[in-house]
C-alpha cells in the first residue's frame, strides 16, 4: 500500500520561488552581477518549478536568465511553453526547436545585448559538478556577439543556495526517504537463495513504486562470497548463494527529489570479517551523524568517520569522499572529503556514506540520509541495525 496518507503536497507555492530568487539577487548584488544565465535542469527547476521528463532528450537546449531585479526570464523551446506558463514565470520567449542553425541564440542575444553594451557582469555555472548544456559552437557564437559581457563563475552562489533546503523541500526528502526505508524493510521477505541478482533489483524497483515512489532510476549493488568488490555494475543473472553479502543502494524519487542510501544483508550466514566490517561501518556512520552540526565542516565529517574506518580499512586512506549533498540530484554539493571545507548549515540535507576495503579485495559501504538541525542531525532514513542482517 502506498504511503500516500503522509505525502506532502506536490509542487511548491509561488512564495517558495519568490524567496529563492530574492536570496539569489541579494548575493548577486554583493558580487555586482547583472544576472545569472542558467541551463541545467535542476538550476532551472530550482527557480521556476519547471519539472518534466523531457530533459531526457538531448535535442533541445533550455535557458533561464535570473536578472538582478524582477522575475526570471525563460528562453525555451516552444514545446515547453505551456508547462512553463503554469509556473510563476511571466516572460517566456520561445522558438520552434530544434533549429540547429539558431537554437535560441538570437533570442539570447536580444535579451543580453543591452547588458553587453554596458559591459555588465553576468554569472554562468563553470565549476565542479556543472556542465555547459548547449553546443560549444553555439556558446562560442553567443559570446562572440556579446563580447562586451563579462562572464563570471556563479557556481558558488547557486550551489550555496541549493545546499540549504527549505522546509517544503525537506518534507519531500523526508517522504521519499520513508518510502526507501519501507522498501528496504520489505526486502528480506522477498530475497531468497537462488534468486538471480537481476530479479532482486527488479523486485526492489517494483516494491518502491508500489509504496509510492514516482520512480527508482538508481538501483545498484552487488553480491558475492564474503563481500563485494564492485558497486556500480548492472546486475547479472548470478544467483544468490549461502555466504553471499548482498548490497543494494538506491536513489528513488518523489516529486523530483531523491533519497540515496543502501543496505547490506548476508545470505544464510556471514563470516567474521563481514560481521566486523558492518560493525565498523555502523560506528563510522554514527560518528558522522554525531559530527553533523552547524559550524562543523565537511572535512570534520570525513575525519570523524576516517578515524574509525582506520581500524579495519585496507585502502590506505584512499577512499575519496564519505558522503555528499542530496536533493533534486542524487549527488549534490558538498563532498565529505579532506579537500572540502564547506561549513555545515542548518537545513542542509546530506548523506553519511563511509566505505572500507577488507579481506581479499572485498569492500562494504554503508549510507544514511540526514538533515542538519540546529541541535544536531535528524535521520531521514530509518537507521540500519548494528549487526549485519542475515536472510535465511
Amino acid at each position: 500500500m502506498p504511503l500516500s496518507t503522509n505525502a506532502p503536497p506536490k509542487g511548491f507555492s509561488d512564495t517558495e520561488f519568490i524567496d529563492r530568487t530574492a536570496k539569489a539577487q541579494a548575493l548577486m548584488a554583493k558580487d555586482d552581477l547583472a544576472g545569472l544565465l542558467l541551463m541545467s535542469e535542476e538550476d532551472i527547476r530550482y527557480f521556476t518549478g519547471f519539472h518534466t521528463l523531457f530533459w531526457q532528450s538531448p535535442t533541445r537546449p533550455w535557458f533561464l536568465f535570473v536578472p538582478a531585479d524582477g522575475k526570471p526570464i525563460a528562453v525555451i523551446p516552444e514545446i515547453g511553453a505551456d508547462l512553463m506558463r503554469r509556473s510563476w514565470i511571466e516572460d517566456i520567449r520561445t522558438w520552434s526547436a530544434p533549429e540547429p542553425s539558431d537554437d535560441g541564440i538570437s533570442l539570447l542575444i536580444d535579451l543580453l545585448s543591452p547588458l553587453a553594451k554596458e559591459t555588465a557582469r553576468i554569472g554562468v555555472m563553470k565549476g565542479h559538478e556543472t556542465k555547459l548544456q548547449m553546443p560549444l559552437g553555439d556558446w562560442e557564437n553567443l559570446t562572440a556577439y556579446l563580447s562586451g559581457l563579462k562572464i563570471l563563475d556563479c557556481t558558488p552562489l547557486v550551489q550555496s543556495l541549493r545546499m540549504v533546503k527549505s522546509p517544503a523541500e525537506i518534507e519531500k526528502l523526508e517522504y521519499i526517504c520513508a518510502i526507501g526505508s519501507a522498501t528496504f524493510a520489505d526486502m528480506p521477505s522477498i530475497i531468497r537463495k537462488g534468486m538471480p541478482l537481476e530479479d532482486v533489483f527488479r523486485e526492489f524497483r517494483l516494491r518502491a513504486i508500489s509504496l509510492g515512489a514516482d520512480d527508482a532510476p538508481y538501483v545498484v549493488g552487488a553480491a558475492d562470497q564474503g563481500g563485494y568488490s564492485d558497486v556500480i555494475s548492472p546486475p547479472s543473472r548470478r544467483t544468490l548463494k549461502d555466504g553471499d553479502i548482498l548490497m543494494l543502494d538506491t536513489g528513488c524519487t518523489w516529486d523530483g527529489y531523491f533519497c540515496d542510501f543502501n543496505r547490506n544483508w548476508a545470505i544464510g550466514h556471514a563470516d567474521d570479517n563481514s560481521k566486523r566490517a558492518h560493525h565498523v561501518l555502523w560506528r563510522a556512520t554514527q560518528a558522522g551523524i554525531e559530527t553533523a552540526q552547524p559550524g562543523k565542516t565537511c572535512r570534520d565529517l570525513f575525519l570523524s568517520m576516517s578515524e574509525i574506518l582506520a581500524e579495519m580499512d585496507q585502502s590506505d586512506g584512499n577512499i575519496g569522499r564519505l558522503g555528499h549533498g542530496l536533493g533534486m540530484q542524487l549527488t549534490e554539493q558538498p563532498s565529505h572529503a579532506a579537500f572540502d571545507s564547506t561549513l555545515l548549515k542548518e537545513n542542509m540535507v546530506i548523506t553519511i556514506e563511509p566505505s572500507l576495503n577488507y579481506g581479499s579485495g572485498m569492500m562494504m559501504v554503508h549510507e544514511e540520509n540526514i538533515v542538519v538541525r540546529r541541535d544536531g542531525a535528524q535521520l531521514l532514513s530509518s537507521r540500519a541495525s548494528f549487526d549485519l542482517p542475515i536472510v535465511n
